[in-house]
């Protein structure tokens, strides 16, 4: 039954793209609904399913404690290497979708993540774990990271494109409303190894959609991006590796680069880093179950997708450097009061930080997405792979941090009142991003998206 279903899909896939190409390059298509919409929906389930590995390390932290004895400071180095990984591949990946595609490289991307969690069932040491989570899983995702949707989003979309980044990049938190609860739930009653798992079959799943559903450009099914004019495919440039680090270095002579990375290493270190990883355990360290911090992760995500969108909305009107001091400034002030709000069981003054932290988590990148564009151009996609990679070691270093105050301070406090001046900094250092005019893209008559 699964093998003619998917021979169906194929089927499909296959005459919808021969009626695309059937119409003149650059004619309005005539189906109701744009091809683009299509890769963007395959997008959001790629990164849902991606957004499993995300959700299950803060979970995993105190049964690997139990387990093994591992110190907290030896689980977060694992986790920082995942992190730091996931960042450092981002613009290699975005660079490699050029050179072979972004079906052949999502497709091994998911397959390496499946691996390394499966792979984890047998470890017997912190080493293995290093390997499992910290590098395949690490390479995987980092493959699959915001640079996928940023090169989704450039190739396939001209008008609406702050709203689809929004709603790329509430994929992970959908896949983490979808997720955390779950694999708490797995952890709490099975085990840590069923929930790993769990996360490796969900990867395996999304691999037939990508690489039936997904198309690399708009011109191999002969149509222009959405609300723009027809172009041809690029020739597959050679030197994948050398001209993400020669972009590195171009973007690098140039301070908002910098200002962009170091607001963009803040925002990884305020949300992945520190409440995805040690939230979880900081509440169970005040006798929360981690079944119900869990769920309050969970939540974050529900307002994750609320404040991601409607950023993106806001992103297309507004000027992106305000928008993301009004954001960090926000972040900040709310971790300084996490401290005085922990407590045994879920009461009105938590739920409302989760509520207001959820709105704020990732809704910082439709405006820095848009402002590497503005500086960036063409670039824009591979120098926003690096600008996430300084979001993950930001990310990594709190990760791995985070444990260690923890283990020699007993305590999560220092860590929320440091996160908050950090964000603080970050608000500043948005405004004074430097403005860039840049020629507006082509954009397609009224009536022709």
């Amino acid at each position: 039954m699964l093998r003619n279903v998917t021979q169906t899909i194929e089927n499909a896939a296959r005459d919808d793209d021969r009626q695309a190409i059937s119409a003149a390059p650059g004619r309005p298509s005539r189906r109701r609904v744009h091809r683009a919409w299509i890769v963007a929906v395959v997008t959001f389930v790629t990164i849902i399913g991606g957004a499993a590995f995300n959700s299950l390390p803060g979970l995993l932290i105190e049964p690997l404690n139990t387990e093994f004895g591992w110190s907290r400071g030896e689980i977060g180095l694992a986790v920082s290497i995942d992190m730091a990984l996931y960042g450092l591949t981002a613009p290699f990946a975005a660079a490699l979708m050029d050179r072979f595609g972004i079906r052949r490289v999502v497709a091994v991307a998911l397959s390496t993540v499946a691996a390394g969690a499966l792979a984890s069932v047998w470890m017997t040491a912190a080493w293995q774990l290093m390997i499992y989570w910290g590098l395949l899983v690490g390479l995987g995702t980092g493959s699959m990271a915001l640079a996928f949707s940023a090169t989704v989003t450039n190739r396939w979309f001209v008008a609406r494109r702050g709203l689809v980044t929004g709603i790329l990049t509430a994929a992970g938190a959908s896949g983490q409303l979808v997720f955390l609860p779950l694999c708490a739930w797995i952890v709490e009653e099975h085990g840590w190894r069923p929930a790993s798992v769990t996360v490796a079959l969900a990867a395996l799943v999304v691999v037939p959609f990508v690489w039936l559903l997904m198309r690399d450009h708009p011109a191999d099914v002969g149509l222009a991006p959405y609300g723009g004019v027809y172009v041809e495919k690029p020739v597959p440039a050679r030197g994948a590796a050398s001209r993400t680090v020669r972009v590195l270095f171009d973007a690098a002579r140039t301070g908002p680069f910098w200002l962009l990375a170091g607001t963009f290493a803040i925002c990884g270190a305020s949300t992945n880093g520190l409440i995805r990883t040690h939230f979880v355990p900081s509440a169970h360290d005040h006798g929360m179950p981690i079944t119900a911090a869990a769920s309050l992760l969970a939540v974050i995500g529900v307002f994750d997708i609320i404040g991601t969108v409607f950023s993106g909305w806001l992103t297309d009107r507004f000027d992106a450097r305000r928008l993301l001091a009004v954001y960090y400034a926000l972040r900040g002030i709310s971790l300084m009061f996490l401290p005085m709000l922990m407590a045994p069981s879920v009461h009105p003054p938590m739920v409302f930080f989760i509520v207001f932290y959820g709105l704020d988590w990732v809704a910082t990148v439709p405006p820095t997405l848009a402002l590497c564009r503005e500086q960036y151009g063409e670039d824009s996609a591979i120098v926003f792979g690096w600008v996430l990679a300084s979001h993950q070691v930001g990310a990594a270093l709190v990760a791995f941090l985070g444990g260690v105050a923890r283990d020699a301070f007993g305590s999560y406090d220092m860590v929320w009142y440091a996160a908050g001046a950090l964000c603080a900094t970050a608000a500043l250092m948005a405004l004074v991003i430097r403005r860039q005019a840049r020629t507006p893209e082509p954009v397609a008559p009224a009536g022709t998206g």
